[in-house]
């Protein structure tokens, strides 16, 4: 098993990886974006996980899973999914959330890759 992390103080405060890889599986924890839009924010979380993918050999998307809290515009969170993920087209769950732990914070991301070949 191999593990990354970006160093970021939510990892520390809850004994977390940001990403783990077993055998030809990579899984991204749940992932936040910096920005004051959803897009934006968005944009910046699928980025972070799929450099959290990259530092583990890459990968295919095969499933991405998109939280929103009630004050994000969903159509701008499927448009970054679609800009960054839409040649992968990944299976995808995206819904509302009450809130996200954190100020501000109006999407997290959670990515499945699976290396191929």
């Amino acid at each position: 098993m191999q593990r990354v992390g970006d160093g970021t103080h939510w990892e520390q405060a809850a004994g977390y990886s940001r990403a783990v890889r077993v055998g030809s599986l990579i899984h991204v924890s749940g992932t936040t974006g910096d920005g004051a839009d959803t897009y934006a924010q968005a944009v910046s979380a699928i980025g972070r996980g799929l450099s959290a993918i990259e530092r583990l050999g890459g990968g295919t998307v095969v499933r991405s899973r998109v939280y929103l809290t009630p004050e994000a515009v969903w159509q701008d969170a499927a448009r970054a999914h679609l800009e960054l993920l839409g040649d992968a087209m990944p299976a995808n769950t995206m819904l509302h959330v009450h809130s996200l732990i954190g100020e501000g914070l109006l999407v997290e991301v959670e990515l499945d890759a699976e290396m191929m070949g």
